[in-house]
């Protein structure tokens, strides 16, 4: 079904009064409005649903704003854009001083598709009538000028209208066309119930609409991390990617997006290298990484028996899971030297030539890293390939001046990433 109506009729439903901590909402509804009829649409604004939820706190907004976020998406001057705990991106994390007592804050309801839920039964029960709840609040725009009301909670309607795969009136399949009903009714609500008029609820009648069978209210109106492509375009966020990576060491069994790789290895390549050189060369293993990772085992037991391990010890040492072996992609990480490096005959100066050269691998590695973390794709950084670089050369046919600086396994992860220890800047600096 397709979410429309030749006519619609939209109208602020009377005063309801102050509302307070503990109200019932549908009942305020029910005595103000009881001619609601089954197909009607109740938007309220989520203020009176923080107020009756007691979500109106003592204390300074800006500390209130620190509480309720977490991610800082980006700010200029006194203004943030915050992510909050429900995956709302919106200025001051919903956190409002209006219209609400001195040296208080409303704070946006806990769960506000669970408040829509209970006011939908309420109403139901002392009505009679099956209708949709929104709540409501007020977002702004990335790109656009003004503010608009949008869903941040719903119940008893399917939030989007998904067109793809219909046919248009030319015969054209819809291909991208999703459109917000519950954003497109809330910014409809305000426009009868207003700012100043202390009228925060409206009624919608006429809409055919679709009710959501599986229950995910206005959850379904947030974009998931992985699919939101400006998450990273300010410094703030730029930031949160250097500072949020973690090395990931569970992958989820999904094929990983070879677009994402070569874009993080095209930053790669932006590194400082010593001499104006490119020393650097990515190679991208699928198919070949449980051939790969047996010759490198082998390799590895040799090794230990030749340090005189007992079978039992190499046993032990080698049943460790490997994280690159869990990984559905492995991009090996090569430096090449033999195109600009300069030869000294002294070790000294040698030494400095090879480690500049390490250097700039290093950096080239950090940049693929973070760039595939802005991607959502988490990674590790590991040395395996190091320590039997004449093997790795044989299995994946490598030039001879390809020099093996570990792998990165990449993947989808599948674990939320840990808290970092905090580290203060202080501890690993000296200042002369």
């Amino acid at each position: 079904m397709t979410a429309g109506a030749d006519r619609l009729e939209i109208w602020a439903i009377g005063d309801i009064g102050e509302v307070r901590e503990g109200d019932d909402l549908a009942a305020l509804i029910a005595a103000t409005e009881p001619e609601l009829v089954d197909g009607d649409i109740v938007v309220i604004t989520s203020k009176v649903v923080s107020k009756a939820e007691g979500r109106v706190v003592s204390g300074e907004r800006e500390a209130a704003i620190d509480a309720e976020s977490v991610r800082l998406v980006a700010s200029r001057g006194d203004t943030k854009i915050v992510e909050t705990r429900h995956g709302f991106v919106l200025a001051a994390a919903g956190v409002d001083a209006s219209n609400v007592p001195d040296g208080t804050v409303a704070l946006l309801p806990e769960d506000p598709d669970r408040s829509a839920g209970r006011i939908r039964a309420g109403l139901r029960r002392r009505l009679g009538v099956t209708v949709a709840v929104l709540i409501t609040d007020t977002f702004g725009r990335p790109w656009r000028n003004g503010l608009t009301d949008v869903a941040i909670g719903a119940a008893g309607i399917s939030v989007l209208d998904d067109h793809r795969g219909r046919v248009d009136a030319h015969g054209h399949t819809l291909e991208m066309t999703v459109t917000a009903v519950a954003d497109e009714l809330a910014a409809a609500g305000e426009l009868v119930k207003g700012k100043l008029g202390g009228r925060p609820i409206a009624v919608v009648r006429g809409l055919t609409y679709d009710v959501d069978p599986d229950a995910h209210g206005a959850r379904a109106l947030v974009r998931p991390a992985s699919e939101d492509m400006f998450r990273l375009g300010t410094a703030e966020a730029q930031r949160q990617a250097v500072l949020g990576r973690r090395t990931v060491r569970r992958f989820a069994n999904q094929p990983v997006d070879l677009t994402a790789v070569t874009r993080a290895i095209s930053a790669a390549i932006t590194a400082p290298a010593p001499h104006h050189t490119t020393p650097w060369r990515f190679l991208i293993v699928a198919d070949r990484i449980k051939e790969l990772l047996d010759a490198m085992l082998d390799s590895w037991v040799a090794d230990l028996r030749n340090d005189g391990f007992t079978e039992e010890q190499i046993t032990r040492r080698t049943k460790r899971g490997d994280v690159l072996r869990d990984a559905p992609l492995v991009v090996v990480p090569c430096l090449v030297t033999t195109n600009g490096a300069h030869d000294y005959p002294d070790v000294r100066r040698s030494t400095a030539e090879r480690e500049m050269f390490l250097v700039a691998m290093g950096a080239a590695v950090e940049n693929l890293l973070v760039t595939l973390a802005a991607d959502g794709w988490g990674s590790a950084w590991v040395s395996s390939t190091m320590f039997c670089k004449p093997v790795v050369r044989q299995v994946l046919d490598l030039p001879a001046d390809w020099d093996p600086m570990g792998a990165v396994a990449i993947g989808r992860p599948i674990d939320a990433p840990v808290p970092r220890p905090p580290r203060a800047a202080s501890e690993f600096t000296l200042d002369r």
